[in-house]
């Protein structure tokens, strides 16, 4: 792809901008050494609008744009399930969950774990987490944004994978080894302004070549009425993507297993509510980014429909010459090149520098997230638990700095590795789907049922992993149908083994709630009520 210069001029000033404010929120204060909390919680300063933008910013990713687009290729708005649930399950995540949490003035999740069940479980699943952020997370983000870099870039033939794996690895840890939470989070405002401009521009402009007439509007309209299989939101039994998306279970089934432990009980996203002012700005910036999910499909599924409209060429669009080059390999049809394809075939010169300065917004972004969580989860559960209990805040920041170079090292050596998956957003989920079940249902036991023991936590979570095996290798279900019934299976054994414990009485660390817990402000209660009228209007359009 050429760039002209004033692509090259946004783009380098995106990256000094970036590096430059990273640095000049993490410096310390004439006189004031940074301590643990300053490194790993910010300070507990973040205002709503920073923790709605961070959150955001965190969670999209190449996982997004090239994943998620490349899901929009294979079978369409389906897929933006994720999305838009995502935005309800924010605001149960606000209401329920986070009021505990920051009751309980935890740093890491793990942590709480020890707080309601025991140092031993809490170790289990802090090592747990550190290995899924490393081994799924970091590598995957890396080589996705790679291989988005090499499409526009390069030559798309994989000849600047290290190339791009390498760069995006330095570019983070350039201001995220220094600055800590401060850094991640206030440069997330920047780039998730970056990363949704920049993905609405080149939405705008792929539906505006999507026909030979032109015009974004007409060009919505034509793949609306070419691909009207692709503007389904639930998909019917016997679609060929039906085991990935099993109908009406994105709504009542196991989505919300992996939506509320991806964004309840995710450390890399749940991190940047506890570094919070108060519970209510927490609360305010969890509304604002589930107004944020709910334009995300906008740009990166959208792109995905009309590049499988440009690769199908049905009557009245738009020829281009080499789409079906494209994507076709020897092994199939590479889904994935769908959003770095359009960006290199029509983003004109002058704003390519922009559009490539939002996907490495959304890359970086969520880079700098998963290394300082990966960094906080090691320094507090394992480093101060383990091998010096008695480490001073300049010895805590000092571990969690080198905690973060170790985890991007071994991100960057096996990240080549996952070139053969074809679909990684589905991968991804897929293969989380093991093991998320068994932690959500330790958690929601942990607030919500009194009586609930560790050894009963234990049991359920160690039971849940050969019942997952079980049911991925031994039926056919959908994975959602087997994480919900993981999920519902935890629950019962860990409620029995408790139970059968405990005698019936409470457990000593059960926690009390009441009402006085969940007690929300009007501007979040009217947040809530406009999401949930907004999602019910777009799935009756769309069903």
């Amino acid at each position: 792809m050429d760039f002209s210069f004033v692509d090259y001029l946004i783009f380098i000033t995106y990256a000094v901008t970036i590096v430059g404010v990273g640095l000049w929120v993490s410096r310390s204060k004439e006189g004031h050494e940074k301590n643990a909390e300053d490194y790993f919680l910010a300070g507990k300063s973040l205002p709503w609008w920073a923790i709605g933008a961070s959150l955001i910013a965190a969670n999209i990713s190449a996982e997004q744009f090239i994943g998620m687009s490349g899901s929009g290729f294979s079978l369409g708005l389906a897929i933006a399930s994720y999305e838009w649930m995502a935005a309800l399950t924010l605001i149960i995540v606000g209401k329920y969950f986070l009021p505990i949490f920051i009751e309980k003035g935890i740093y890491t999740i793990p942590q709480f774990v020890e707080v309601r069940y025991s140092k031993n479980l809490k170790t289990i699943l802090a090592v747990f987490w550190i290995s899924l952020f490393i081994f799924v997370n970091l590598t995957s983000v890396l080589f996705l944004g790679a291989k988005a870099l090499d499409t526009i870039l390069g030559t798309g033939n994989g000849d600047y994978i290290m190339h791009g794996i390498l760069g995006l690895a330095f570019f983070a840890a350039a201001y995220s080894i220094w600055g800590g939470l401060s850094a991640v989070a206030w440069t997330d405002v920047i780039q998730v302004i970056l990363l949704i401009v920049g993905g609405l521009v080149t939405s705008v402009i792929a539906l505006n070549h999507v026909t030979p007439d032109g015009g974004m509007l007409h060009g919505l309209s034509h793949i609306y009425n070419v691909a009207g299989d692709r503007f389904h939101m639930i998909l019917k039994e016997g679609h060929p993507s039906f085991s990935n998306l099993p109908g009406i279970a994105v709504l009542v089934g196991g989505m919300w297993v992996a939506n509320l432990y991806y964004w309840g009980f995710n450390q890399y996203i749940i991190q940047r509510t506890f570094a919070a002012k108060s519970l209510k700005e927490a609360q305010k910036g969890i509304a604002f980014a589930a107004f944020l999910k709910l334009i995300i499909p906008l740009i990166v599924v959208i792109p995905g429909i009309v590049a499988y409209v440009m690769f199908t060429a049905p009557e009245g669009t738009s020829i281009i010459p080499g789409v079906d080059e494209a994507f076709r390999t020897a092994d199939g049809i590479n889904y994935d090149k769908a959003y770095p394809w359009l960006i290199s075939q029509f983003v004109p010169a002058g704003l390519k520098g922009l559009v490539l300065a939002a996907l490495s917004a959304a890359i970086v972004s969520s880079l700098a997230s998963m290394l300082n969580s990966t960094s906080t989860i090691f320094t507090m559960d394992i480093y101060r638990a383990y091998i010096n209990k008695d480490a001073d805040d300049k010895t805590t920041v000092k571990v969690g700095r080198l905690a973060v170079l170790a985890s991007l090292i071994i991100a960057v050596v096996v990240a080549p590795s996952l070139g053969s998956v074809k679909e990684m957003f589905q991968y991804i989920q897929e293969y989380t789907g093991l093991v998320s079940p068994g932690v959500l249902g330790v958690f929601m036991m942990g607030l919500f049922y009194k009586k609930s023991t560790n050894n009963g936590a234990i049991w359920g979570a160690v039971m849940s992993i050969p019942l997952a095996l079980v049911l991925k290798l031994g039926t056919d279900m959908p994975w959602m149908h087997q994480m919900m019934i993981v999920w519902i299976a935890t629950m019962v054994i860990i409620a029995i083994v408790s139970q059968i414990e405990g005698k019936g009485a409470d457990d000593a660390k059960g926690i009390p709630v009441s009402r006085k817990y969940f007690a929300t402000e009007p501007v979040f209660n009217i947040s809530a009520t406009i999401i949930g009228v907004i999602l019910v209007v777009l799935y009756a359009v769309f069903w």
